[in-house]
């Protein structure tokens, strides 16, 4: 459990720790983690920045598929920011998804430590067969998921507001307590909901 703190101030702490290609190298199964996971391209790393109130902590990369490790983002003493390789990318050699697959699937149904997870998902392209697949795995865990809407400003206010109630209501009978929300890392639509989120996830 972290303690207690407003989401700024708790923020400030962050800084990378370590990078990872396989389960086994996973740092001990202790403290609270909380992860991102969203399809290539679809602004993660952005949100990630956005979030953490930095401009490079994440790296963020015009070529789809970059991330292809864990990142480990130590925050505090006890917790950490777990940011999951990008998945969907097509150009990717079919070896190499199957091992995302195994890495992604294997950490978000097996780690105790994960408090809950931010799924990103690009509003003009919302859940995909492959974002689905992503709430399949975690679902028996019973870990909460948010799903941040990215890239709001590339819509209207009314159709990003209609696309949102479409996703929510796309969400409700498949993934019950599932919540989703719009969010901009340009315009910082849903930034402070979103480390409200965060906040409550780690001190809980």
């Amino acid at each position: 459990m972290v303690q207690a703190t407003s989401p700024a101030a708790m923020l400030q702490t962050v800084s990378f720790v370590l990078s990872v290609g396989e389960l086994q190298q996973l740092p001990p199964d202790s403290g609270a983690e909380v992860a991102f996971a969203g399809r290539s391209n679809a602004g993660k790393s952005s949100a990630i920045n956005a979030i953490c109130g930095r401009h490079k902590l994440a790296f963020v990369s015009r070529t789809p598929g970059r991330t292809q490790l864990i990142n480990y983002f130590r925050l505090g003493e006890s917790a950490h920011l777990v940011d999951l390789p990008g998945y969907g990318y097509a150009r990717v050699p079919a070896a190499v998804r199957a091992g995302w697959e195994q890495l992604l699937g294997g950490y978000l149904q097996r780690r105790r430590a994960l408090r809950g997870l931010f799924l990103i998902m690009d509003i003009r392209h919302p859940l995909t067969s492959l974002d689905r697949q992503m709430l399949d795995w975690l679902a028996p865990t019973g870990a909460p998921v948010q799903v941040l809407l990215t890239k709001a400003d590339k819509l209207t206010r009314q159709a990003a507001r209609r696309q949102l109630a479409d996703t929510v209501a796309a969400l409700a009978r498949p993934y019950p307590g599932v919540e989703a929300c719009l969010f901009s890392s340009v315009d910082r639509t849903g930034v402070e909901e979103a480390r409200a989120v965060l906040a409550r996830w780690l001190a809980g």
